[in-house]
């Protein structure tokens, strides 16, 4: 005989075999998902920056300079602001830091030729004066005047030096814990240099904890996919890195000598337990600049705007809005 339908008995069991065939779909689904994390890693990493980028309100772009594709972030409205990451960086070391700026300024972040998602190319140079006319012209293909330029690190050097040669197009400086000048006390990274050991490379697939320790205070979570990615592009583009450092090394400290030619108000901004550039630099730039503000952020390394985007976002906005109202002076 056929079921009877209405017997809430028959209505329990079929509620029963229907939960648990969710139930199934749901494990499946969460087995999926991870099985992806795991299988896909960079697909997933891809996936989590794209998020972030759109969450600060960020879009990529890219453009051609010369012989070089030029790969950008872009967003915001407002000054603009133009921010260069360090050596064996790329534009999404700005990342945590970009949503605070976009709500005000308009933000340009370029993958420095050479690095990130830009052409690299082997025969090419990217000694100083090639990487800093690549992104002049970049600069001036955007039809950017009158900017503000914020660099970490080789990005600090490099927005030092741009505004030494290009004053015109500057309309203030930030310095983040900034190459460019003597180190009065010598930091590991430099001593390690001088015995044919670079330390800001990866030598295999096991040193990223090793690194991260020494470009952080509090070396951040990694997830997974981020980890393969990472250490897959850094140890990909070894040879890339190398290449910059041997020629970019000859004039590593030639900002020194040129501060004093720096028009434009700068802002320095400091981790206190930096381990690649020391603090001991800060006085060197306080001395050499003619217009200057100094921050130092406590318990923090060599990479403020990740390690501490918060903070350093108050104090890199409070320094703009500071110009803003005095016209442009400190």
């Amino acid at each position: 005989m056929p079921s009877d339908i209405s017997n809430p008995e028959f209505r329990f069991t079929e509620k029963a075999v229907t939960m648990k065939k969710i139930g199934i779909l749901v494990v499946c689904l969460i087995l999926a998902v991870a099985g992806a994390y795991y299988a896909f890693p960079e697909q997933v990493a891809g996936y989590l920056v794209g998020a972030a980028r759109n969450k600060a309100g960020l879009t990529k772009k890219e453009i051609q300079i010369g012989d070089h594709t030029i790969v950008y972030l872009e967003g915001g409205q407002g000054p603009t602001i133009l921010l260069l990451h360090g050596y064996a960086g790329n534009k999404d070391n700005w990342i945590r830091l970009a949503p605070y700026l976009t709500k005000d300024y308009h933000v340009v972040i370029p993958d420095i030729p050479g690095y990130g998602e830009s052409a690299k190319l082997i025969k090419a140079s990217y000694d100083l004066s090639s990487q800093l006319s690549r992104i002049h012209q970049f600069a001036q293909t955007l039809k950017l005047k009158h900017f503000h330029v914020a660099g970490n690190s080789m990005g600090g050097f490099f927005a030092g030096m741009y505004a030494v040669r290009f004053p015109e197009d500057i309309q203030s400086l930030g310095l983040f814990n900034a190459g460019g000048v003597q180190e009065p006390q010598e930091g590991l990274v430099r001593k390690m240099r001088g015995k044919g050991v670079n330390l800001l490379v990866l030598k295999d697939s096991d040193d990223l904890s090793r690194l991260m320790t020494l470009l952080f205070v509090n070396p951040p979570s990694l997830p997974y996919p981020f980890k393969k990615m990472m250490v897959r592009t850094a140890l990909a583009n070894r040879p890339f890195y190398e290449k910059e450092l041997k020629e970019l090394l000859p004039e590593a400290l030639s900002l020194e000598k040129d501060l004093s030619a720096i028009t434009a108000p700068a802002l320095i901004l400091w981790g206190d337990q930096d381990k690649v550039i020391d603090v001991s630099c800060v006085p060197v730039f306080e001395k050499g600049l003619r217009k200057h503000q100094t921050v130092i952020i406590k318990d923090c390394g060599h990479l403020p705007m990740l390690e501490k985007p918060a903070e350093t976002a108050a104090a890199y906005i409070g320094f703009l809005k500071s110009i803003a109202s005095k016209g442009g002076n400190l």
